[in-house]
């Protein structure tokens, strides 16, 4: 089947027909498992410093990954999630990646609610589907869409205005994850890297006075490259607080 499917993507390209060429829409086997919510939806505590977002971006159809953690730059990611077994649905569960775990040879330890959405809708099918406990999936990365929601930056609990400043980037649209942060340093007339703490985390131990423009790096299916929004963290940044970039990615 893969070498048909290699094949196939080969030909596509010397007919010049790219656009008839699916290989980015196949899918990849793997296993499934799902862990322990008093309300089904996410964790707060996840591995990838969302906090409550965490918990409840996407409805709660999150999940935690253990190799598409990629070190943190897998947090935000979005993946199209269907398990192979009868009681299952063929279009399964869209879920964010919001924590990092591991399982019995399990790419996904999804939520509650997500792992129940792959099933089919009847509570004896549910029921089955949470008996097996670990299943065996197969999954694609899709865009992430945030109706009605611009990119945000959160500025995260721990920061201490103004001289520790650590950020968040909250609902990243599509198919980028976010590489590198930079703030721009006047008085040097130079972008100054951010460091990546954990997860999704961003800190500088010395942020710059006044409104910190802020741009970040994205790799997606374009390759590699630098987003600056147009609108800086306002001068009294507060701790907790989300500040809208007014822009989204595609």
């Amino acid at each position: 089947m893969k070498s048909a499917m290699n094949y196939s993507c080969l030909l596509c390209v010397l007919v010049l027909l790219p656009a008839l060429c699916h290989c980015q829409d196949s899918f990849t086997p793997s296993r499934a498992t799902y862990y322990g919510s008093p309300d089904c939806y996410g964790t707060p505590t996840g591995a990838c410093g969302y906090g409550e977002y965490g918990r409840t971006v996407n409805d709660g159809y999150v999940s935690g990954v253990s190799r598409l953690y990629r070190n943190g730059s897998g947090c935000g990611a979005c993946y199209q999630v269907r398990c192979t077994k009868p009681q299952c649905t063929g279009d399964g569960a869209n879920v964010v990646v919001t924590d990092y775990g591991e399982g019995d040879r399990t790419d996904f330890i999804l939520s509650p609610r997500a792992y129940a959405k792959m099933a089919r809708p009847d509570d004896y099918q549910t029921k089955q589907l949470f008996a097996y406990g670990v299943v065996e999936v197969e999954f694609r990365r899709v865009p992430c869409r945030y109706t009605g929601y611009n990119l945000m930056f959160k500025v995260h609990e721990h920061s201490k205005y103004p001289n520790y400043l650590a950020i968040i980037i909250l609902y990243v649209g599509g198919t980028n994850d976010v590489t590198a942060v930079e703030y721009w340093q006047e008085d040097c007339q130079e972008w100054k890297p951010m460091r990546r703490v954990y997860g999704a985390v961003f800190d500088s131990q010395t942020p710059p006075n006044g409104p910190v423009n802020l741009r970040f790096q994205v790799s997606g299916s374009h390759g590699a490259t630098w987003v600056q929004p147009k609108y800086a963290l306002p001068g009294d940044w507060k701790a907790g607080a989300a500040y809208d970039s007014q822009m989204q990615l595609d």
